[in-house]
């Protein structure tokens, strides 16, 4: 889920138009006229731009092709970034019918642009969410160790995110980039709530610093790092340490004392008018209604009403921000802890 999100906007539009030639009349033309009359109407596959991990790309892809979509559509995966900057700049001029990405993208980008269409046959959330997106998955943060190291490097498992900020912990951690990352926004979420924005954002900048060349762009690489005994403690999405510790290595997940904290990624259809992909709809409806069951195995977040997860893979203290989450909001915290760091 790696993501700059100081996108900028650097709009070229390129017009095409395509030119139909016209048929002679006579014989040849009724002829080639009956042949496009019998030939079937053929609707184009489904273009789907998503910046999802490759497990939830894998139970989206699992629900289509059992669902009467195989063959139907085309996933195309890209990071958050360039995902971000492709609607910015191409808008409804963009290939896709479908993306799926964070909220808080859909939502800015909706309000600039109206890039959406409403969505027919919604399900209800949970919480309240708009016509135009429908929740997918929530990432949810957490700590996590390399049991070998941290016990060869005689630490301490940390509690608390903040805990990473003090001097025992330089040069053994690995955490996200606020800058470069938006899983790093799930840890500033957590120390802000807890703090409030400006003693947070000191506390994020001293964790930044010890982890100084171990700081990363991308909300995997700390995971990766940890994986190759390179640091002992790290910050990321809570469910792919959770898959590794499942799989016997020696990967642990701490819920922090100050929550887990939640980005949404939502589905929506690109509104292009007449030339809508008349698909677009029915794929999002798929993805939801007999995709969620995997994609809960894998992000354990309810999202829909009648969702349950199970007791052995619930985060220990789910939280949301206190406000809603936006691309300016992001912004603002980014510029606070860039600032403190000074």
């Amino acid at each position: 889920m790696q993501t700059n999100i100081l996108i900028k906007m650097t709009l070229a539009v390129c017009a095409c138009a395509a030119l139909v030639g016209c048929g002679d009349s006579g014989s040849s033309a009724k002829t080639d006229d009956s042949k496009k009359a019998a030939a079937p109407a053929k609707v184009s596959e489904v273009i789907i731009y998503t910046n999802a991990d490759e497990e939830a790309q894998k139970a989206m892809k699992n629900a289509l092709d059992a669902n009467g979509m195989k063959g139907a559509y085309l996933m195309q995966s890209f990071g958050t970034s360039e995902l971000g900057g492709k609607l910015a700049a191409e808008g409804k001029n963009i290939e896709a019918d479908v993306v799926t990405i964070s909220t808080y993208y859909l939502d800015s980008f909706q309000k600039k642009q109206k890039l959406f269409a409403d969505l027919n046959n919604k399900l209800k959330t949970i919480s309240a969410s708009p016509s135009y997106w429908t929740p997918i998955l929530g990432n949810m943060g957490a700590l996590f160790v390399n049991t070998e190291v941290l016990k060869s490097s005689n630490l301490t498992a940390p509690k608390a995110i903040a805990d990473l900020a003090k001097p025992e912990y330089a040069g053994h951690i690995s955490v996200p980039d606020i800058i470069g990352s938006s899983t790093s926004w799930l840890m500033t979420q957590a120390v802000m709530s807890a703090e409030g924005e400006e003693a947070g954002a000191k506390t994020i900048a001293a964790i930044e610093k010890n982890a100084g060349a171990h700081l990363e762009k991308s909300g995997s690489a700390p995971l990766k790092k940890l994986r190759a005994g390179e640091a002992a403690v790290g910050f990321g999405l809570r469910h792919q340490a959770v898959a590794d510790k499942a799989r016997g290595l020696p990967i642990d997940y701490i819920d922090p004392v100050e929550g887990n904290f939640q980005l949404q990624e939502a589905a929506a259809v690109i509104d292009k008018g007449d030339k809508t992909n008349p698909n677009a709809q029915k794929a999002v409806e798929i993805i939801v209604k007999h995709g969620r069951a995997e994609l809960l195995k894998y992000y354990p977040v309810a999202l829909y009403e009648g969702e349950t997860v199970t007791a052995d893979n619930r985060p220990a203290r789910p939280m949301l921000y206190k406000e809603p989450l936006t691309v300016e909001l992001l912004q603002k915290h980014q510029k606070l802890v860039k600032d403190a760091g000074k």
